[in-house]
Formats: C-alpha cells, sequence, structure tokens
C-alpha cells in the first residue's frame, strides 16, 4: 500500500511542475512589458460588469392571478379565520362567484377534504371542497 501512496505522489508532483511554469521566466515575461506598435491605440479603460448576482430575476408567485370559483348550491361560502371548521366565520362568499386564492393547505377536513385555500391579503381561508380552480395552486 505504500507503493501505491508513493506512485501517487510522485504522479500529482510531476503534473504540478508540468502544469506550473518557472519562476524565473514568469517573472521575466511580467517584468518586461511589451510597447505597442505606432498606429495602434491602447484601451485600458475597461468597464466591469455588475456581478450576476445582481441579474438575478425573482421569481414570485403572483398567486393572486389564482381564481376559483365557489360552487356551494344555493347557501354561502363561509370564509373562516384559519384553516378548520373549528376556526370562527370572519365573512361570506356567495355561490357562483369568483375568489382570489393565495396558496393551500392542509386543514381541518370537509367532506373528506382537507385542503384549504387561503385567500390574500389575510382575509382568511375557504374549504377547497367548495372552490373549483383552473390552475394549481401553489402549497402556502
Amino acid at each position: 500500500m505504500s507503493r501505491r501512496i508513493l506512485k501517487n505522489g510522485l504522479l500529482a508532483a510531476v503534473a504540478v511542475f508540468a502544469f506550473l511554469p518557472t519562476a524565473g521566466a514568469a517573472t521575466a515575461s511580467a517584468a518586461t512589458p511589451v510597447p505597442a506598435p505606432q498606429g495602434i491605440v491602447q484601451f485600458n479603460n475597461y468597464t466591469t460588469l455588475p456581478a450576476p448576482a445582481a441579474h438575478r430575476l425573482h421569481h414570485r408567485h403572483y398567486a393572486y392571478r389564482t381564481v376559483g370559483r365557489v360552487t356551494t348550491h344555493r347557501v354561502r361560502l363561509n370564509v373562516r379565520s384559519g384553516p378548520g371548521t373549528r376556526y370562527r366565520v370572519v365573512s361570506h362568499r356567495r355561490n357562483h362567484r369568483l375568489v382570489a386564492l393565495t396558496c393551500k393547505t392542509y386543514g381541518g377536513s370537509v367532506r373528506g377534504n382537507h385542503t384549504w385555500y387561503r385567500l390574500p391579503h389575510h382575509k382568511g381561508y375557504v374549504s377547497a371542497r367548495y372552490v373549483r380552480v383552473g390552475h394549481a395552486v401553489p402549497w402556502c
């Protein structure tokens, strides 16, 4: 095993010396600048671009565009303060009305459905059992 370590270490040392220039050659070329020809103008005022992180786009979920339709039959849909039937009712939505939705979360069961939709601007939660959506709603 020590023979293998010695062989691999020797190969690594040879590879390092093969890729690195010698110290004398590097200092000689860096110390003597090459003058520009007479007809060419040098331009050394390079502008640096900002870091790539400054141009990174932040993908925000504009969930306010997600809309659902209330599908209760002849009754109003309760808007609750939390995702469950044990939370208090804070308002109502009429049948066949459009409702803006922010996200969905797991909560109390309503006829076997544990999904609840959060309304924008902290207006409350509605049960997904009585709201039909056309697009997928992101999780909270």
